[in-house]
């Protein structure tokens, strides 16, 4: 069975994650999804839903067969523990592959890394992202 291990934020889900998730479990029989402690999301505006109630969330959703919590500190105990064969991971999420490889290498940990593919963003109106609803919000809720 090969298993497939996809992370993120996932602040306020969207359509862009619910495909991200369903290309990721199409790579294997089993996902699993780490989602990011907010004390450990530094490359974007920390979350605004609670840790647990994000993978809450996560777990709910059809294609996650399980949900974690990323671990506080190091971001490769839950992924040597679930022991993937794969790493899905969003088509624009920040990692650098080559590295994420290199780091998974001298850690032991043999899997491949793929992207998952994007989702078209051509419609204005379609928000495929948690920054883009945020602004919304505030657009059309503020006095």
């Amino acid at each position: 069975m090969r298993r497939v291990v996809a992370q993120g934020t996932f602040d306020l889900l969207h359509p862009g994650h619910v495909h991200y998730l369903s290309d990721a479990a199409a790579m294997g029989e089993e996902l699993h999804v780490i989602i990011a402690r907010s004390g450990n999301v530094t490359h974007k505006e920390p979350p605004v839903v609670p840790d647990e109630q994000r993978r809450e969330m996560v777990a709910a959703l059809k294609p996650v067969d399980e949900a974690h919590l990323g671990h506080p500190e190091d971001i490769f105990v839950p992924i040597e523990r679930i022991d993937p064969d794969i790493i899905a991971l969003g088509y624009d999420q920040h990692h650098d592959e080559q590295r994420l490889q290199a780091a998974l290498g001298e850690r032991g940990i043999d899997c491949e890394i793929r992207r998952a593919s994007a989702l078209d963003r051509n419609d204005p109106d379609r928000l495929l992202s948690t920054g883009r609803i945020i602004d919304r919000i505030l657009a059309e809720r503020s006095d």
